[in-house]
Parts: structure tokens; sequence; C-alpha cells
């Protein structure tokens, strides 16, 4: 039941947190911001709260079989930690900043909660993956 609880903090954070830090002063109602990088911002608000539903879905949905448990388990690691993983890995493209000047930076203050959130999906799929035994063995 641990597995589920994380990934359903997991889920939460996709659904509510990230759109709530990215429909704000810093983002898409930044005035520097120029329209086509407002639009990915879109894009990856969008993007957010699809993968938490997914996550949500694949994580409560009851299996017809301990293989398709295992299935859906790892489909709720990949949608849980898909996007925190690639918001950990932004930063290394060429003039990123976790943080524009206006509001402090640079600085990568999402670091830690990314991370958190990618080992709450990671993590939490592991816990609650049962063991499938392969057949004939």
């Amino acid at each position: 039941m641990l597995g589920r609880i994380l990934l359903t903090i997991d889920s939460f954070l996709l659904i509510v947190g990230s759109p709530v830090a990215d429909y704000s002063a810093t983002h898409i109602f930044n005035p520097n911001w120029p329209p086509h990088a407002k639009f990915h911002n879109g894009q990856t608000i969008t993007m957010s709260v699809m993968l938490g539903l997914a996550t949500l879905f694949y994580t409560w949905r009851s299996p017809a079989s301990p293989t398709v448990q295992k299935e859906f388990r790892l489909i709720s690691a990949f949608t849980g930690s898909i996007y925190w993983l690639a918001g950990l890995c932004a930063i290394l493209y060429p003039g990123t900043m976790g943080l524009d000047p206006e509001f402090g930076g640079p600085g990568f203050p999402q670091a830690p909660l990314f991370g958190f959130a990618a080992i709450c999906a990671l993590f939490g799929s592991w816990l609650d993956t049962p063991s499938v035994k392969a057949k004939g063995n």
C-alpha cells in the first residue's frame, strides 16, 4: 500500500502542483516571456496533468492478474517519473535557468522537488510491483 500512496502523492504533484507553479507570474503571466515560450509552458502544464491522470489511473486500476499488475506498475513508474526526469535534464540545455533573474535567478530551486517526485514514482512502483515467476521454472 505504501507504493500506491507514493504514486498517488506523485500524481497529485503532477495534476495540481506543477500547473499551480507554472500558471503564475513567473511563467505563463510573465510579460518577459515571448508567446512561443508561453505556448510551450501551456504544453508542459497540459502534459503534467495528463501524465498525473495516467499515473493515478494505472496505480489504482484493478488488475486481472499479478502479471497485469506488474505491467500497470511499470506504466505508473514511467508516467509518474518522465515529467520530473525531463525537468531535471532541462537545465542541461544551453541558456536555460531554473529561475529567471527578475525572480532571484540564476538557480534551480525545483531540483529537490523534481527529484523527490521522481523517487515517489519509481520507488512507489517498485514497492507495489508483485514478483511474477516465469512459467515452467
